[in-house]
């Protein structure tokens, strides 16, 4: 959430940088500083109000002792027209303070001066593209056929227990499913994050700190009879952990892992890029989340892209990496790096994680700070990243992989799954 005091001292930077997503603010920048004014001038009329009332309070106990109740019995009338006038300057002051909350709650983050201009995913800038597209064999097929030949993921079970877009994995499915996990998990603890077990559920203080409400109320699944949000990543809970926490300087940078399955209700659109594992009502994903301090935070982000990078090197991938564009970037990132993986057999790039740099907005909402070196406190910056979301993961080993003879494990799970090879099926 941007703050008020950087919409008034920097509105003109303010405007240009939404520009470039899009999003005309002046409207809504005008309603801000209005609410504002409206409440900075009846916090300051409550001010006046309770001071005089209180400067009266003082007289009338001196006018008792003496001996003048008559005076004393006046002051107490307007002692308590004061109260009332109290009452009610809370009142209008608590609206204000609300109305000028939600008004914020509509303005998405300022982007980096490092994001291009642009309206769609077509203008995103391809920044980097690393690994040999292989050569598939003349029958090689996408993964939601090797899946039900292999007998790897059951989609159609799915539908029949809860509904499309939440698949079954069996069998070898289920094992390098598990194998990924594990293997991102140990990668990231390995590079010094702290592995966490969250709930998969979260209130909606929780959804509003990290930016999912307002803006993606609609993608969540919503818990109506305990207004409980079932989590569209682990970002969520775990950014949730310092909601209201006021670090030391000392304590950053905080490095944070965590495995979560994750639910999106976004139907998406029909066609063969939305098929099998493209697009998913329920998937897993392993997420990492930093704190740190507004100086590092863009070195720690550089950091992040090369820790999915070496993953990926490591799956031998083919991989580009994308820097969106203001019009494809996310409502409360500042920056964000797309990792996709080449799709041999779709012949088409998928999207398999999102690394982003959210600057001050997520710690706003979240009141997240830390006591700088001069005893100050300052809001801190949030970044995040999926290392890595799972299905298209999957489906990207399963496609590139393949053989006439069966699917080949990358050697780097091998520990992890127990298996160097799945077979083909011999009819």
């Amino acid at each position: 959430m941007l703050q008020v005091s950087q919409i008034r001292e920097q509105y003109d930077q303010s405007l240009e940088a939404l520009a470039k997503r899009g999003f005309d603010a002046r409207e809504v920048f005008q309603r801000v500083l209005k609410l504002d004014e409206q409440r900075r001038a009846t916090q300051a009329q409550l001010d006046e109000t309770l001071a005089q009332s209180n400067t009266f309070s003082k007289e009338i106990g001196q006018l008792f002792q003496k001996g003048e109740p008559q005076k004393a019995n006046l002051l107490k009338e307007k002692t308590t027209q004061l109260k009332a006038q109290s009452k009610s300057l809370q009142e209008q002051l608590s609206a204000f303070a609300q109305d000028l909350q939600e008004v914020l709650w509509t303005i998405p983050n300022l982007p980096n001066e490092l994001v291009p201009a642009g309206s769609t995913e077509a203008d995103n800038e391809v920044v980097l593209q690393e690994g040999d597209i292989p050569t598939l064999h003349k029958d090689a097929l996408p993964h939601w056929e090797l899946a039900k030949i292999y007998d790897l993921i059951d989609f159609e079970l799915g539908v029949k227990i809860t509904g499309a877009g939440f698949p079954v994995y069996k069998g070898y499915g289920a094992r390098l499913q598990r194998g990924l996990i594990a293997y991102f998990l140990d990668k990231n603890t390995s590079a010094g994050y702290t592995e966490y077990q969250v709930p998969h559920l979260v209130n909606e203080a929780s959804g509003f700190g990290t930016g999912q409400l307002p803006d993606k109320e609609g993608q969540m699944y919503h818990v109506t009879g305990d207004n409980l949000y079932l989590i569209p990543t682990a970002e969520v809970p775990v950014t949730n952990l310092f909601r209201d926490v006021l670090l030391n300087q000392s304590d950053l940078p905080v490095c944070c892992t965590g495995y979560t399955p994750c639910f999106r209700r976004e139907a998406g659109s029909y066609g063969a890029h939305v098929r099998g594992l493209n697009r998913l009502h329920q998937f897993d994903k392993v997420e990492i989340v930093r704190i740190e301090h507004p100086d590092n935070s863009y070195q720690a982000l550089d950091g992040m892209v090369a820790h999915v990078q070496e993953i990926l090197r490591e799956l031998k991938l083919p991989y580009r990496i994308l820097r969106l564009c203001g019009g494809d970037l996310g409502f409360t990132s500042a920056l964000t790096y797309d990792f996709e993986v080449f799709s041999t057999a779709q012949d088409r790039w998928l999207e398999i994680s999102s690394v982003s740099n959210f600057e001050t907005f997520q710690a706003n909402r979240l009141k997240l700070r830390f006591k700088d070196s001069d005893g100050n406190n300052k809001l801190a910056h949030t970044l995040n990243g999926s290392a890595l979301a799972l299905p298209r993961v999957m489906a990207g080993i399963l496609e590139n992989c393949q053989t006439p003879e069966g699917i080949k494990i990358p050697e780097v799970l091998v520990p992890y799954c127990g298996f160097d090879f799945i077979p083909a099926p011999s009819n």
